[in-house]
């Protein structure tokens, strides 16, 4: 349980990584216990005002000093936490950090917990809960797409986008409910036609909000991108290739990849998670059937799937090959791209025909490439393919994107909620069961506000968050 009475401390930078550090402490008497652990000449760090530095010398326990320091000063409420805050800089030793924070303990502060700085900002209304987990995902986003998304939605665009809409719902509730207080008069102060209006308006927003999940997802933890095809159709020289590290085993012996090898890269600024497949074919092997089933699952979960095939292989074997990558693909919410690999082997020898007659294109969308994964030749196209793929992808700029897990549940659930309000408006249903259903949707869309968040719920969501934020 968050004890906001306590004064908390931590690193806000890695130790011996740079030549300054960070420490953060926040609390009712972090002036206090500054002035106790820094010497500054002139007025003490209670007297300065918001928003100033001070020059000062940290000091040992026996007096002596420690290190030279700067001192930021925040005033409540004009601090990331809303509460009186300092920054102490000091030079990036791990041992200069270690003691600046064991005397601050020792004068009166704490250790934060993870996340314990943002979970302050949130309870003290600096922020709401969505925009403190964007917190998170700006730290941790590790190209330009993922951080305007997650810096879009600290900076509220998403939970304004929320808060209009409940809004909205919250005051055609409280007219159904007003509605119950004069039931005997037979009055009607929502309007049915206006609230199948909101209904309808309201749902249409949910879906687009859910619908964006799938590119956020991607955006956040990488677009995945399944390689397959037959055994020796060289998934593994790609991947490496790609990737420019011998991240998966290469081989002749055909069955060497048993189970999916994971790389991610970024790529045009987009994060791209590459999955090497077990090759395949039928066997007898009941490891390398495991492998083999688990490849059809990733192709599955696949945004992209990249098939391989072997421009060396006969026709026969190419055309069983792609016809089993298209039968478990979704061809129309997946990229398939089909790579005829080493070209290198047969130089200017290619038989286009027989690739050509090899491939059966499920639609116009397939792309299809000729490449050596060996020497190469044809990844920078292939790459360029990608990087475009994800610029076609991208959703309107002015359209917010669901990353977060935990929101497209509780979206998915405020859905649902509202659709029962339909079918209740639709056959006729009393006010109460209207606004029963009205509520439980303001209350799925609540949570992600954090206006009404167990505490287990903010504890499993800042315990992900790093120490000194």
């Amino acid at each position: 349980m968050l004890n906001i009475e306590d004064t908390i401390c931590a690193p806000a930078t890695v130790p011996g990584t740079g030549a300054i550090a960070i420490i953060r402490m926040s609390g009712k008497d972090s002036f206090r216990i500054a002035d106790k652990v820094v010497s500054c000449k002139g007025s003490t760090i209670y007297e300065t005002e918001g928003y100033k530095l001070r020059y000062g010398v940290a000091l040992e326990a026996d007096g002596t000093d420690l290190d030279t320091v700067l001192v930021s000063v925040f005033r409540s409420p004009h601090s990331y936490t809303g509460e009186d805050s300092v920054e102490i800089s000091c030079h990036s030793s791990k041992y200069v950090v270690e003691r600046l924070l064991q005397r601050l303990v020792d004068s009166g502060a704490r250790p934060a917990g993870p996340g314990e700085f943002t979970q302050r900002a949130f309870v003290n209304g600096k922020m709401d809960l969505a925009q403190a987990e964007a917190v998170a995902d700006v730290i941790s986003s590790q190209n330009a797409a993922a951080h305007r998304v997650a810096y879009s939605q600290l900076k509220g665009g998403f939970s304004k986008e929320l808060k209009t809409l409940r809004d909205e719902l919250l005051k055609m509730t409280s007219l159904l409910e007003l509605e119950l207080d004069f039931s005997e008069e037979d009055v009607e102060f929502a309007s049915r036609r206006e609230l199948s209006a909101l209904l309808d308006g309201a749902l249409r927003h949910i879906h687009s909000l859910t619908d964006s999940f799938r590119y956020g997802n991607a955006l956040r933890n990488g677009v995945p991108v399944a390689i397959v095809g037959a055994v020796n159709a060289g998934k593994s020289t790609l991947l490496n290739a790609l990737v420019g590290d011998d991240r998966a085993i290469v081989s002749d012996i055909a069955g060497t990849t048993r189970d999916t090898v994971e790389e991610t890269m970024t790529i045009g600024g987009h994060l791209f998670r590459f999955i090497d497949t077990a090759g395949l074919r039928e066997t007898s092997d009941e490891v390398e059937k495991i492998g083999i089933s688990r490849s059809y699952k990733k192709m599955n979960e696949a945004s992209i799937v990249l098939a391989l095939l072997d421009v060396t292989a006969s026709e026969e074997e190419n055309e069983y090959s792609i016809s089993d990558i298209v039968s478990n693909l979704d061809v129309k919410s997946q990229k398939l791209i089909v790579l005829l690999n080493k070209v290198d082997v047969l130089g200017n020898n290619i038989n286009v025909s027989l690739i050509n007659n090899s491939v059966s294109n499920p639609n116009d969308k397939v792309v299809k490439l000729y490449i050596s994964a060996k020497t190469g030749f044809g990844l920078d196209e292939l790459r360029k393919l990608l990087s475009d793929s994800q610029k076609s992808a991208t959703l309107d700029s002015d359209q917010t994107i669901v990353t977060n897990l935990r929101h497209y549940q509780a979206l998915m659930e405020a859905s649902e909620s509202l659709e029962n309000v339909k079918r209740s408006l639709a056959a006729g249903q009393t006010p109460d069961l209207l606004s029963e259903d009205l509520r439980q949707a303001l209350h799925h869309l609540g949570t992600i506000l954090g206006e009404v968040t167990p505490d287990e719920v903010l504890g499993n969501i800042f315990e992900r968050f790093c120490v000194g934020k």
